[in-house]
């Protein structure tokens, strides 16, 4: 079964209500096997830049990445994504 990752490039606009969100998703992720790979710290754009935040999660499954995103705990979780940043997720799965 191949493993899945969310990809998640963010424009933090409130870091105070956005650290809110940080401490509840990590929870919500933990509950559903997600391991975080990559989370925020130093990077580079290149060609196209617009995201001053990176975060890549691993899951065990496709299905299991889906299944935390459209949990009904995470959909509450980002109510506070809207009032504090600006994203692009996506869910993959491995190869």
């Amino acid at each position: 079964m191949s493993k899945a990752y969310w990809v998640v490039r963010g424009n933090i606009h409130d870091t105070k209500e956005y650290s809110k969100y940080i401490e509840i998703a990590s929870n919500i992720i933990s509950e559903f096997d997600g391991k975080f790979l990559v989370r925020g710290g130093e990077q580079s754009e290149f060609e196209i830049k617009g995201y001053d935040r990176t975060v890549i999660v691993e899951f065990n499954s496709y299905k299991d990445a889906l299944d935390c995103y459209n949990s009904d705990k995470y959909q509450s979780a980002l109510e506070i994504v809207g009032k504090s940043a600006t994203r692009l997720v996506s869910i993959v799965k491995g190869i």
